[in-house]
């Protein structure tokens, strides 16, 4: 086994953890939003963190990882993508998964006074980060811990580096059911998808994972049967965001898994968890 540790760190000003496992895999996670800001696999980073993203620990992040949850876009009452992705997040000890051999971290967001701001239900989220040689799985849990039901929707919105967007190809969706939200048309994908402007669509999630070319580079995307929907997004050159360069766009494809079109109701003590696993292949 690998030598693994989780040190303090801090980035842009935010207090983060950073992950280790054997010289060559890392991830770096700020406790804002239990936000993943860097995954290095085979000595390369494999997300994209905007160099001009907002670091104020109260603004969402642009890059990485976003935990949006319990509310997908603006598909309910909440702030655009939730409110988890704002809070703070607490953090446990890293620990070694003897099943796996990978590096395990794992933070909680409970109910409180800063989450009833936003929302008044009674709630534990969990994500847990699986590191290992060449992949990362990240495991998203949420309980209800009050006495009445609650629905939520939600996703990991991974923003993936890639060298040339106009040079990508992501394979495994074809024949699924989709909805384009720039044309809010509804269709069955059909082929690779390529990038060519603004991409925007939520997807049915596929039976079998997806593979994401980038030159040489393959990386292996997979989710589990609990998240029924796949995200697939790229700003394009036309869209223009306040903390992203211009050329951003160029350099980055989210591919998030996310339950978007059915929410999803927790009634008192139930639970629900699911997980995007990313592995270079």
């Amino acid at each position: 086994m690998s030598e693994f540790a989780a040190a303090p760190e801090t980035f842009r000003g935010q207090p983060c953890l950073r992950l280790a496992w054997g010289p060559q895999d890392s991830l770096l996670v700020a406790l804002h939003g239990a936000h993943v800001l860097s995954w290095i696999a085979a000595g390369q980073e494999r997300l994209y963190l905007s160099p001009t993203a907002i670091f104020d620990g109260k603004s969402a992040i642009r890059g990485g990882v976003p935990v949006c949850f319990p509310q997908f876009n603006v598909r309910g009452p909440l702030p655009k993508h939730g409110f988890a992705r704002n809070l703070a997040w607490t953090p446990g000890q890293a620990n070694h998964d003897a099943a796996t051999g990978d590096a395990v971290l794992a933070l909680q967001l409970a109910s409180d006074a800063a989450s009833r701001a936003f929302w008044p239900e009674e709630f534990q989220f969990e994500l847990r980060l699986a590191l290992g040689a060449g992949r990362l799985r990240m495991d998203l849990a949420a309980r209800n811990g009050g006495s009445t039901p609650w629905s939520f929707t939600g996703a990991l919105h991974t923003y993936l580096r890639v060298a040339d967007i106009a040079a990508v190809r992501l394979d495994g969706l074809d024949g699924q059911p989709c909805w384009d939200a720039l044309t809010d048309q509804r269709s069955t994908h059909a082929g690779p998808i390529r990038f060519a402007g603004e991409f925007d669509r939520v997807f049915r999630a596929a039976p079998g994972p997806l593979v994401l070319h980038d030159g040489p580079s393959r990386l292996q995307i997979e989710q589990s049967d609990s998240f029924a929907d796949t995200v697939v997004w790229n700003p394009g050159p036309a869209l223009r965001l306040a903390d992203m360069p211009a050329e951003g766009f160029a350099h980055m494809v989210c591919v998030e898994a996310g339950q978007v079109e059915q929410a999803q109701t927790l009634g008192p003590g139930a639970a629900w968890a699911g997980w995007q696993r990313l592995t270079i292949s």
